[in-house]
């Protein structure tokens, strides 16, 4: 049983937009994150966002994503603006029982499920 269903991933140019989706109602009422792994990289935290919608960030990507949450839908989003040839990898969302993310929102052991992932290509 998937817990976690991405979408929304897909080729764009650098400067482009995407919105990324994830389809969780076992997890949209807890802390929620995306993670992305590019090639040869470990998997790295992009945001996360909690039980009350407060949000954490990656610097790289501050000011540029945003993330959020539908809860009539059961959907956390991953708005992607300004996109560059760096944001290029495989995006996964990840969920976790407890509903704040805290200091630790980046830690891939902090998360109990994850997505298949959704690919991300951006050309410069």
């Amino acid at each position: 049983q998937d817990l976690l269903v991405e979408s929304g991933g897909g080729s764009v140019q650098a400067g482009g937009s995407l919105r990324l989706s994830c389809l969780s109602p076992t997890y949209i009422g807890y802390c929620m994150a995306w993670f992305r792994q590019a090639p040869g990289k470990e998997r790295e935290g992009v945001a996360a966002i909690d039980k009350d919608s407060r949000t954490n960030y990656a610097d790289s990507v501050k000011g540029r994503f945003t993330i959020s949450k539908d809860f009539g839908k059961n959907t956390l989003y991953l708005q992607m603006n300004s996109l560059k040839p760096d944001d290029t990898g495989l995006y996964f969302c990840a969920g976790v029982s407890a509903y704040w993310c805290g200091g630790g929102w980046d830690a891939v052991d902090r998360y109990d499920d994850w997505g298949q992932g959704t690919q991300v290509t951006v050309s410069s």
